[in-house]
């Protein structure tokens, strides 16, 4: 959703490429193009307005370091203006056990899901027992739906599908996860089409029966400005403490992001990027204005690898890989250690300056056509390609659904790879190797 921005943004400021210092009218002229990029984005005039004037105020006058260009220097200051937009900190939940979380939203937002997808994160993240509890009684199979994605989550589920009384079933719901010793009581209610009377009074009085210690409202971000303004009914109703932005995968404008904070005063405290339960993540507001500005977000793809990637054999792996003792079977497991991740297209994204790339289904197609081809040798070939000739390439072709020549190709690609990392043998490679390992640090300091 927001590639679109970083792209404007990143043309915006191309002007200021080997300026020597900031003036008063080269900024204007940079941030001309900022605000329209803002503006296009459908982010809210009046936060553009202060934005653009809080950014202006902080490049005049800068003075240049020597070892920083101009256009560095004026990425930094926008970066600190769009985190500060964004929330300048990370909103937690209320820490505290039992946790009783109430969530609500207009019909089709996500609520249902993101209910779903919370009581995970939590669970992984956070040492809770959630108990998900079903409080919709109008949309049809809504209680069905929570009730499959909470067995797939390994989590507590509570319905009663006779009962009409929103609020009875709330409490039993309390009584139920006490028994099931949950210490997170997650409340998914009912949504409308539209925002109407009968709603904001069923969630009122929700709220007065179960005290919730957080009120997150479910947004779609698709909506835009519509979004916001959605909020603000909400939080006039029932005072929310967070907001979960969700469809940040999709091809709005993403505005939303952007102005909720600012235009609100509710802070965003969660993001849904996508359809799977791991799609699903903490808004650190200083990482979505690196991602927005096209600087990557290295955090969080250091903490997918801790969640997804085996430890100890990432480490077998770095030891081969610096004795150059690297095979087929070597190269299948990278690749399969790097799907669990998710797709190469949210993992470019979070990689510095490859934001703008584009991966997309072909790119996604090659990854699987390569695993195939690995799959289809035998264990001793993945581990000696030299053996891979004649009779040998033509029955591995046809058991990945290939051709002769899609497997060699492979194999030069291979052969290239292997030849690098004799390389990196040397002395000068191990001196690589170790600046690497001093970059990436304790891995235990990204938790």
């Amino acid at each position: 959703m927001l590639e679109n921005l970083t792209q404007k943004i990143g043309h915006a400021l191309q002007n200021l490429r080997g300026a020597k210092k900031l003036t008063e009218a080269n900024i204007k002229e940079a941030l001309k193009e900022v605000r329209q990029a803002l503006l296009s984005a459908d982010v809210h005039f009046k936060v553009v307005k202060t934005f653009i004037q809080d950014v202006e105020a902080k490049c005049i006058g800068q003075e240049i370091v020597k070892s920083v260009s101009a256009r560095e220097q004026v990425i930094k200051i926008i970066n600190d203006c769009l985190t500060e937009l964004l929330g300048s900190e990370n909103s937690a939940l209320e820490a505290k056990k039992p946790l009783r979380i109430m969530m609500i939203g207009l019909h089709g937002a996500g609520k249902t899901t993101s209910s779903a997808k919370l009581a995970r994160l939590l669970k992984s993240k956070s040492d809770y027992s959630p108990a998900l509890i079903a409080c919709d009684i109008y949309r049809p199979a809504a209680i069905d739906q929570l009730e499959q994605l909470s067995k797939a989550e390994g989590c507590s589920f509570y319905a009663d599908r006779d009962e009409k009384n929103v609020s009875k079933i709330a409490l039993d719901g309390l009584n139920y996860a006490k028994e099931t010793q949950a210490n997170c009581m997650i409340f998914d209610t009912a949504g409308r089409l539209q925002i109407d009377s009968d709603l904001i009074s069923e969630i009122q009085k929700l709220k007065h029966t179960i005290q919730p210690d957080e009120i997150l409202l479910v947004a779609d971000a698709a909506l835009g400005q519509e979004a916001v303004n959605i909020a603000e009914k909400f939080h006039e109703a029932v005072t929310c403490t967070g907001i979960i932005l969700t469809k940040l995968d999709g091809d709005a404008r993403g505005g939303a992001a952007l102005s909720m904070k600012s235009i609100t005063g509710i802070p965003i405290k969660f993001i849904g990027s996508g359809e799977k339960p791991e799609d699903f993540e903490f808004f650190h507001p200083e990482r979505i204005a690196s991602r927005i500005l096209g600087m990557g977000d290295v955090v969080s793809l250091v903490e997918k690898a801790q969640e997804n990637i085996d430890q100890a054999e990432a480490e077998q792996l770095a030891q081969k890989i610096e004795k150059a003792d690297f095979n087929l079977e070597d190269f299948l497991k990278q690749m399969q250690q790097v799907k669990k991740m998710g797709s190469m297209g949210s993992i470019m994204n979070m990689l510095p300056g490859m934001s703008g790339v584009e991966v997309g289904d072909k790119e996604e197609k090659k990854m699987a056509r390569t695993e195939a081809i690995i799959q289809s040798m035998t264990q001793k070939e993945r581990k000696t390609p030299r053996l891979l000739r004649g009779s040998r390439l033509s029955r591995i072709a046809k058991g990945s659904g290939t051709q002769v020549k899609d497997v060699n190709a492979l194999l030069k690609q291979f052969s290239q790879m292997q030849k690098m990392m004799r390389m990196m043998k040397g002395s000068k490679g191990k001196r690589m190797l170790s600046q690497m390992k001093e970059k990436m640090g304790d891995p235990g300091q990204f938790n």
